[in-house]
């Protein structure tokens, strides 16, 4: 199994299968992203022996039982270890094998409590109209615009507390009232592409919302901005948890800073910002109904079918325009679900000590699609690519369908855009989420193609001005 943390109890890394009759003990991974670790299990005297460690403080623990795999848990006597990191179990004496696993439940965080909110830019209306027709954006912007970059609390993907940042962009007119718009960025690489930094083209998307009467934010998402680490490509519960708590942060800063809001609440977001817009709207939906009602959710270009669509795409023999898409999602593969030790370790020569180093330098996408060959599962082992197409259980598979977003049934209207020329994110994707999405029950999804023929960049803005058109209808 690989369980998503979402604030609750998570199985830990692996489990402990413990025999009395001379056997032996196994251990296995499982309950995948986890940073706990299983320390070698003893049994001594009929006593059994069960520690674990694990980074930071204020877990909670327990240890659960089953006579066999497949049987149901139940709590193991004295299972209830509270901070305790082992336990103790003495009735190996009886003879009958038994299997433990340990559940943890992570420390209690203030998640989206605002930390600090920093001015970074004002715009009035007359520079708001020479900025947008310099770049060629068709709007006239209604409202003067206001820029802050925020940092609130968050999680990281094992549910440890950490910091994260985002931008918020307001429009400025008393009197007024103004729905909370959230944007997920597409893929970037460096900070300064992040929407808290200055002249991010990401972060300009919030400022021509903002003109436009909406409140918006936008998550840096982790591993950009103030949050350090790896940034968890795809990751949909990583993903889902900051995005959600960017938004609280944003709420608390217009609630105290003159900026009402009036309830509506609208998720945008493009390329990989499509695949985080749903994840967003699973979370709200699923969990923060009540503090979240989500008005209209436009999702754009994303690759929602991971286990299925885009992995078929990664191990066929297109040749992608951007190769490390498929490197990007593989490393965070490796850091979160173990697939392997390391990235080097499932890439053959030369890829295995050319790709790692480029991946670690900021903006590296141009470099690894210069390293990696043009079919970019050529540059993994042929023994790993093997197994890869052969098991359907393999723990790349199982692990992106952890992350697939078609799962759910979306309650809010919900639009697909997606341009039929799209060689970087297949636009299958996005008939394959719609058919999903229909089949379980939903009522309100719709694939559009705003601009039939478009590539994947030729697409964004179309996408977004088609997207802008349909909240614009239905903004109070």
């Amino acid at each position: 199994m690989a369980l998503r943390w979402t604030g609750g109890w998570k199985v830990w890394i692996g489990l402990a299968v413990a025999w009395t009759a001379g056997i032996g003990i196994e251990v296995r991974g499982e309950g995948l992203p986890s940073r706990l670790k299983l320390m070698p299990p003893e049994l001594q005297s009929g006593q059994f022996s069960l520690g674990w460690e694990v980074p930071g403080e204020g877990w909670t623990f327990r240890v659960e039982e089953a006579e066999q795999p497949g049987a149901p848990w139940a709590l193991a006597p004295g299972g209830e270890t509270g901070l305790s990191r082992n336990w103790l179990d003495n009735r190996m004496a009886e003879g009958a094998s038994r299997i433990f696993r340990v559940v943890s439940q992570a420390p209690v965080v203030n998640r989206g409590a605002l930390i600090s909110a920093e001015r970074t830019a004002t715009y009035n209306i007359p520079t708001l109209t020479f900025l947008f027709a310099f770049g060629g954006v068709p709007v006239t912007p209604q409202h003067e615009v206001e820029v802050y970059r925020v940092v609130y609390q968050t999680v990281d993907p094992w549910g440890l507390p950490t910091r994260a940042s985002a931008a918020l962009a307001v429009p400025r007119r008393a009197g007024r009232t103004w729905p909370l718009l959230a944007y997920q960025h597409g893929t970037i690489t460096a900070d300064s592409e992040a929407p808290s930094a200055a002249s991010s083209t990401e972060g300009l998307v919030g400022v021509v919302l903002a003109s436009s009467g909406y409140a918006a934010v936008l998550a840096d998402l982790l591993g950009f901005g103030e949050s350090g680490g790896n940034h968890p490509y795809h990751h949909a519960a990583s993903t889902a948890t900051s995005v959600v708590d960017a938004m609280r942060a944003g709420r608390t800063w217009c609630g105290t800073n003159g900026v009402p809001l009036n309830g509506q609440v609208f998720l945008a977001g493009y390329s990989q910002g499509g695949h985080a817009t749903l994840a967003v709207l699973e979370e709200l939906e699923a969990r923060h109904e009540g503090e979240f009602a989500v008005t209209a959710c436009s999702a754009m270009a994303g690759a929602y079918d991971l286990s299925g669509v885009t992995l078929d795409d990664a191990l066929s023999d297109r040749e992608p325009p951007n190769g490390y898409y498929f490197a990007y999602l593989l490393q965070t593969l490796v850091d979160l679900y173990q697939v392997a030790p390391d990235l080097g370790g499932i890439l053959r020569a030369p890829y295995a000590v050319a790709i790692p180093p480029l991946m670690s330098q900021q903006g590296w996408g141009g470099l690894v699609n210069e390293a990696l060959p043009a079919v970019p599962n050529q540059a993994l082992r042929p023994e790993y690519l093997q197994a890869l197409r052969a098991d359907p259980e393999h723990p790349v598979r199982r692990a992106l369908r952890d992350n697939d977003v078609t799962g759910f049934v979306p309650k809010a209207p919900l639009r697909l855009y997606h341009c039929s020329g799209d060689q970087d994110v297949l636009p299958l994707n996005s008939t394959v989420a719609r058919d999903r999405f229909l089949g379980a029950g939903a009522s309100q999804v719709e694939v559009i193609d705003p601009q039939g023929g478009a590539s994947h960049t030729d697409c964004v803005q179309p996408a977004l001005l088609a997207t802008k058109a349909w909240f614009d209808s239905l903004k109070q």
